[in-house]
């Protein structure tokens, strides 16, 4: 979900801009690298985390605190992942124009942003969140940073699955941040984050095939091909299915997020089914990739007002 930008120069202006030094930083380039598609998504979990672990009795002053650390802490683990991947995202056509690669951010600057973020995110959430909100931010920091980016990015096509622990850690800190304890509740949330990044990804993957084998970056697609990822999407949107089903049996969600996450669960297998038949897998790629936010974005929202009173 990170901002695509298109660059595209000519032989002779790319030549010219080599010889000139790369202008300056602006603020919009601390703020890209960031990468705030990521953090308002996952802020948007976190919070429907939180929410539903109060069943509408909120503490607003705890739950904005929490929202800030959560957000400090997705921030710098984005940064770090800028920082150790400034090589590669030079070779890549959406990233090469970001401050790192261009020459605008200098590498020593952002470490340093980053490692600012990440003590400010953790002091956050263990004076205000409690204990476990902290660690479970440890976590999401350490897969993301090490586990993911400085590991299987670079050699395995597990990083997609392994690293979306990290993506599923916002809505468990913020549900954690209430309750102080890991229940069912909790579970469901990283379930439904954890099994949702796999299958959007790789929808993004298929269409960006060729730009990830350029830059070296092992891939499903790239390692095993477009029709192997299709089958590897299946299972993880499949198992989205039994989620809102729980969540209503164990009285967290009402019928109406039942009903309206389950429609919305089978409409995703259907779509990712149907790829198999695709005559342009691009086209499908995209439809797929498009569906499974507007999946989790509906899903969360509706879990949200349709909480369970405590």
């Amino acid at each position: 979900m990170d901002n695509h930008i298109t660059f595209q120069a000519s032989s002779d202006s790319a030549a010219m801009s080599a010889k000139s030094p790369p202008e300056g930083a602006s603020w919009r380039d601390f703020i890209t690298v960031t990468k705030p598609g990521i953090i308002r998504s996952n802020l948007i979990a976190a919070f429907a985390g939180y929410w539903l672990a109060s069943g509408w009795d909120v503490q607003y002053g705890r739950l904005v605190l929490t929202l800030l650390g959560t957000m400090l802490v997705m921030a710098s683990a984005c940064v770090f992942n800028n920082y150790f991947d400034r090589d590669l995202d030079m070779k890549m056509e959406r990233t090469r124009d970001r401050g790192l690669p261009t020459g605008r951010l200098k590498p020593k600057t952002v470490l340093l942003y980053a490692i600012g973020l990440g003590i400010a995110g953790l002091i956050v959430l263990f004076a205000f969140s409690g204990v476990l909100a902290g660690l479970f931010g440890i976590v999401g920091m350490f897969v993301y940073v090490v586990v993911y980016t400085l590991w299987l990015k670079r050699t395995s096509t597990w990083s997609t699955s392994v690293g979306a622990i990290s993506g599923a850690m916002p809505p468990v800190i913020g549900y954690v941040a209430v309750t102080g304890t890991v229940d069912l509740g909790a579970w469901l949330m990283f379930a439904m984050l954890f099994l949702w990044q796999p299958p959007h990804f790789w929808a993004l993957g298929i269409r960006r095939k060729e730009e990830y084998r350029a830059a070296g970056f092992p891939l499903l697609p790239v390692v095993k091909g477009t029709r192997r990822t299709k089958f590897q999407m299946i299972p993880y949107v499949a198992l989205l299915l039994p989620i809102p089903v729980l969540m209503y049996a164990y009285d967290y969600a009402g019928i109406f997020y039942l009903v309206i996450s389950t429609a919305l669960s089978l409409a995703w297998l259907i779509i990712t089914l149907m790829g198999f038949a695709a005559k342009d897998d691009e086209v499908w790629a995209k439809k797929n990739f498009l569906f499974s936010i507007n999946y989790l974005t509906v899903s969360l929202i509706v879990l949200v007002l349709n909480t369970i009173h405590g």
